[in-house]
């Protein structure tokens, strides 16, 4: 049952506790708030190649997707062969000054120690090139508490990453998804893992509670209490 909290938020009636062996974290969005430096990368790339600036809150509601997906939205018209040019152009920012243009969530740090010494193995999915991810974590002290990063690319998705840990043994079927958009959620469901939707990132309860993930979270203090 859901019920509708003091802050206006909807979350679950009763607690919930999971058997966890492995969390799978997003890392945009779930462990770090990137979005000055994305919104600054992708105006840069739109300005060089001739489109115009686009609002940063427009950019955050797009957040997570691979960028080829976002570019095709935030430029129309461009045609498909171009969008590699303007990708390029992006990532030539990000890995000069965009990736630390990012701020670590509150209890993030917290978190993954009490995770980490109930014996919970951490890892990380994100549709985030891996070395830029592990450059983020190694930037915020994080890279240490987790046993593997998996990062995508353009033509790469989500569920495959998945697919691929569970292929590889990295995780099994008892691991759950945690992360803040709705491809999180439906990608576990691909590989018919459980997920875990949080509100503290660019996905609201609308979008998650529609991709009916396992449990919703509105903090990240509330995480440990479920699976340990």
């Amino acid at each position: 049952m859901l019920r509708t909290a003091a802050l206006g938020v909807k979350c679950q009636e009763r607690i919930m506790r999971f058997e966890c062996t492995t969390l799978v974290l997003d890392l945009d969005g779930t462990i770090s708030d990137p979005s000055l430096g994305i919104t600054r990368c992708f105006n840069h790339a739109l300005e060089r190649h001739g489109f115009p600036a686009v609002p940063d809150s427009t950019i955050a509601k797009e957040i997570g997707p691979p960028l080829d997906e976002t570019f095709m939205k935030l430029a129309p018209g461009i045609r498909s062969s171009s969008v590699g040019e303007l990708i390029s152009t992006y990532r030539e920012r990000y890995s000069d000054i965009g990736y630390s243009e990012n701020t670590l969530y509150v209890d993030i740090p917290v978190v993954l120690n009490q995770l980490q010494n109930s014996n919970i193995t951490l890892g990380v999915c994100t549709s985030k090139r891996r070395d830029f991810a592990e450059r983020i974590l190694s930037l915020f002290g994080l890279l240490e508490y987790f046993s593997f990063v998996d990062g995508g690319d353009i033509g790469i998705t989500k569920e495959s990453q998945l697919e691929g840990l569970l292929n590889s043994k990295a995780i099994d079927s008892r691991a759950i998804m945690v992360g803040d958009r709705s491809i999180d959620i439906k990608s576990a469901q691909g590989n018919s893992l459980r997920s875990i939707g949080v509100l503290w990132g660019f996905g609201d309860y609308a979008e998650l509670s529609q991709a009916s993930p396992s449990y919703i979270l509105e903090k990240v203090a509330e995480l440990p209490g479920i699976v340990i």
